[in-house]
């Protein structure tokens, strides 16, 4: 029999020899099995024709998934994910926060309706107190209750007895922080919040909890911030930024470093971070395509495997980080841009946009099984009609349903006179189930079983959502009265434009 030349080392027992088979297998492995402790994705739930939950969780599991950040506590979902073992970022909405600041006993019944019920079934890992809190557009009507919340809630955990497996923590939008230089080192909270988020650290320093940021190359590309599409889309020939000797050579790296660097100036230079929203849209924009978001997400992947940090936390990478999103969610506020609807690695209906390898152990997205479509029709303009009023009723399509694909640099900006019209007459149409009346718009919708699409821009047919009709009426209503009170104006503006002769 052949003998081992290790087995004969003195002291070197089989178990040893074991162990370090394993330590130089995890050594050698291939980056992406750094990935699965640390990817996640962000299961908004703005949708007017949501998946069912269980399906989602589905898709979760058959793309291996490990975690996901939800924006509330929807009790379908919650159910849907009970037992499968998926880590749960469980997030409180902003509207919540005043109410958790002033009474405790309103935070104790949130964490007994939202987690003790839930728990252990569902790995809820985090409760992350307020959506956005402190974005700049919001001004002063969440951040000041924030702290108060964070603290009832953590309290509320202490009496249930979930301190020791859930912790608290509060997201910081992509904007908290900032630098008039335009260079890492200068990264500073921003004024109008630097009393709250300075407390706020000292919060999650004495609970040990990781402080949860966005980072969005994406807008800092979009909005002309100086920067490279190269060095966004983590190119290798894109020209370095140089900063005190740090050189950098992606802007993700920036962004976080200038995030490292606001909180060595507060004075928690080692505090853990988790990235909880970062992406790239796919429509609604300029630049928010198919081909430049499969890029970046494959940059996103093969950066966050190398485990390789930054600059100034070379050996301290982000601790998990979250894509922001799984599904587009037509439900979503439109404030930063019609892009905002269209995060998603996979349409409303859970069909990957593009091929990415998330380095879960498929070398591709996996696609929704088992999808349940309305039928094979769509709501057009009726062209044998007069159609002088047809812009006038397709600015009322677009105020409720989804037109966004229509703005500048959409998938349908590019499609004409009356087309147009006829895709705000199906939106409409698909997004009301259908229903015949839906289409009537003074006579001048006509229902077809032709598919209108035309090239990129693709006419949906709608999900059956008979089964989910609870989940639907919880999770799109708030989005919508939010999307329709706040941007009529911006959605008619473009209508107007767009929608003519």
């Amino acid at each position: 029999m052949t003998t081992s030349p290790l087995s004969t080392l003195p002291g070197v027992s089989t178990a040893l020899l074991l162990l370090l088979l394993i330590l130089v297998l995890k050594r050698t492995a291939p980056v992406w099995c750094s990935v699965p402790g640390t990817l996640g994705v962000n299961w908004g739930t703005c949708a007017s024709q949501p998946l069912p939950p269980h399906k989602v969780v589905n898709l979760l599991k058959s793309n291996k998934i490990p975690r996901v950040k939800l924006p509330d506590a929807n009790p379908d979902v919650l159910r849907a994910l009970s037992g499968s073992g998926i880590s749960v970022t469980l997030g409180i909405p902003d509207d919540l926060l005043p109410t958790l600041n002033s009474s405790l006993k309103s935070a104790e019944g949130w964490v007994h309706d939202n987690l003790t019920r839930y728990v252990p079934g569902v790995k809820i890992q985090y409760v992350a107190v307020g959506n956005d809190p402190f974005l700049s557009i919001n001004g002063d009507r969440f951040h000041p209750f924030v702290l108060g919340a964070a603290i009832n809630i953590q309290a509320a955990l202490v009496r249930s007895n979930l301190a020791s497996r859930v912790k608290v923590v509060v997201p910081c939008s992509y904007d908290s922080f900032q630098t008039e230089s335009g260079l890492p080192s200068g990264g500073r909270f921003r004024l109008d919040i630097n009393e709250t988020v300075g407390r706020l650290l000292t919060f999650h320093s004495q609970h040990q909890s990781p402080l949860f940021a966005s980072l969005s190359p994406f807008l800092s590309y979009h909005l002309g911030k100086n920067i490279s599409l190269e060095l966004v889309l983590f190119k290798g020939d894109a020209h370095p930024l140089n900063d005190s000797g740090a050189t950098y050579i992606n802007a993700l790296d920036l962004s976080y470093d200038t995030l490292v660097s606001a909180l060595i100036h507060a004075g928690f230079p080692q505090m853990e971070i988790v990235i909880s929203q970062i992406g790239w849209p796919t429509d609604g924009a300029a630049n928010a395509t198919l081909l430049i978001a499969e890029d970046f997400m494959k940059g996103l992947v093969k950066h966050v495997g190398s485990n390789t940090g930054s600059p100034l936390r070379p050996k301290n990478p982000p601790v998990e980080t979250y894509v922001q999103s799984l599904l587009d969610e037509d439900g979503r506020s439109v404030v930063l841009g019609n892009f905002e609807r269209h995060w998603g690695l996979f349409t409303f209906d859970g069909q990957a946009k593009y091929d990415v390898d998330l380095g879960m152990g498929s070398e591709k997205l996996v696609n929704a099984h088992d999808v349940e479509y309305l039928p094979a029709k769509w709501c057009v303009v009726n062209s044998d009609k007069d159609l002088s009023n047809a812009t006038t009723s397709a600015i009322g399509a677009c105020s409720v349903a989804d037109c966004s694909v229509l703005s500048p640099g959409g998938s349908c900006y590019g499609i004409s006179w009356p087309g147009n019209v006829s895709y705000a007459f199906n939106s409409y149409f698909q997004q009301q189930d259908q229903r015949a009346d839906s289409c009537y718009f003074g006579g001048l919708g006509l229902i077809t079983k032709v598919d209108p699409s035309v090239g990129s821009c693709r006419f949906s047919v709608g999900l059956q959502t008979s089964s989910s009709t609870a989940t639907t009426t919880t999770s799109i209503t708030p989005c919508l009265m939010l999307a329709v009170s706040c941007f009529l104006v911006r959605i008619l503006s473009f209508a107007i434009w767009k929608i003519s002769p």
